[in-house]
């Protein structure tokens, strides 16, 4: 079979969930519409933490960086799938190709790990209320924020120059809505197979430890919040939880079907499906569930934006 690229030179197509949808226009619509959805709710939450010195706190500098990876994770594949459509250029080059994986990889892996990060917070502050600034110290916070951003970097980079250093058969076409590794892995000319399994093993290390811990801390805050004594402050609290876990069970449900989920049973639809999820659905809700909803956000949210109104009045 004759080989198509190993060289910066050669590019691919990208036939992603728009060129298979039997609704191009409205999906997106809905997609772009998603996409302001997430800049518009990251980028505020991104201001108001770092203009409001009561949010510098663990709990928010948390937050900070999970707006900060869904902001750059839904930036590095959404702008490019629409323009895509609308320009009808599918187009990717070689480099553009190895540097979305990377991306996307570094970003969605750190997410991972953040967000099980984020639980252990929660469980602190609710399950030992008088050890928080103990256990989730400063130090603490930004030694959590620096492992996840490390590993994830590193691992994407490994994964992705290995990727990218197999040649590839004639079809140009990767039937994704971007550069991910599963699906780049089918044009490949040379066996594969135990690169898959390195892959699962990944996906397995990156995925299920933290979805256990996270699965582990709320199990915990439910133990701890069902025995409070206020059914207004358990109702508040289960409410929480349960839109959590909702955002959750998105994030790491869409990704375990690329990553975790043998081969045999993906196919190129229920790839795109998936990957909407934790690239375009949970970056735009986020926001909305862990920050926008909190008083204390909503309240320096008017704060910083009552100043800047003044401010302005003034000229």
């Amino acid at each position: 079979m004759e080989v198509c690229n190993s060289t910066l030179g050669s590019g691919f197509i990208l036939v992603g969930i728009l060129d298979d949808s039997g609704f191009p226009e409205l999906l997106c619509a809905t997609i772009t519409a998603l996409y302001f959805l997430a800049i518009t709710s990251n980028g505020l939450l991104l201001l108001v933490i770092t203009m409001d010195a009561r949010l510098h706190v663990p709990m928010y500098l948390l937050l900070w960086q999970l707006s900060l990876m869904d902001l750059l994770l839904t930036s590095v594949i959404t702008p490019k799938a629409i323009l895509d459509y609308l320009l009808k250029d599918n187009t990717i080059s070689f480099g553009g190709c190895a540097l979305q994986m990377f991306l996307e990889l570094t970003l969605g892996s750190a997410e991972d790990l953040l967000l099980a990060f984020m639980a252990y917070d929660r469980y602190v502050a609710i399950c030992h209320p008088l050890n928080y600034t103990i256990l989730m110290s400063q130090k603490v916070c930004c030694l959590m924020i620096a492992t996840s951003w490390i590993l994830a970097s590193l691992s994407a980079l490994g994964y992705s120059i290995y990727t990218m250093q197999y040649p590839f058969c004639k079809s140009r076409q990767i039937r994704h809505l971007f550069c991910e590794i599963p699906p780049l892995l089918k044009l490949a000319c040379a066996d594969t197979s135990t690169y898959e399994l390195m892959v699962y093993v990944m996906g397995v290390t990156l995925l299920i430890p933290p979805l256990a811990a996270i699965l582990a801390s709320y199990s915990l805050i439910l133990f701890t919040v069902l025995h409070m004594p206020s059914n207004e402050g358990r109702k508040k609290a289960l409410v929480t939880c349960s839109s959590h876990l909702t955002v959750v069970g998105m994030w790491y449900g869409g990704a375990i079907v690329m990553y975790v989920l043998p081969s045999s049973f993906h196919s190129p639809k229920q790839d795109n499906i998936s990957s909407v999820f934790y690239t375009i659905f949970t970056p735009a809700l986020n926001p909305l569930i862990y920050s926008l909803r909190n008083k204390e956000v909503t309240g320096a949210l008017r704060r910083v934006l009552g100043k800047r109104f003044s401010v302005q009045s003034t000229f």
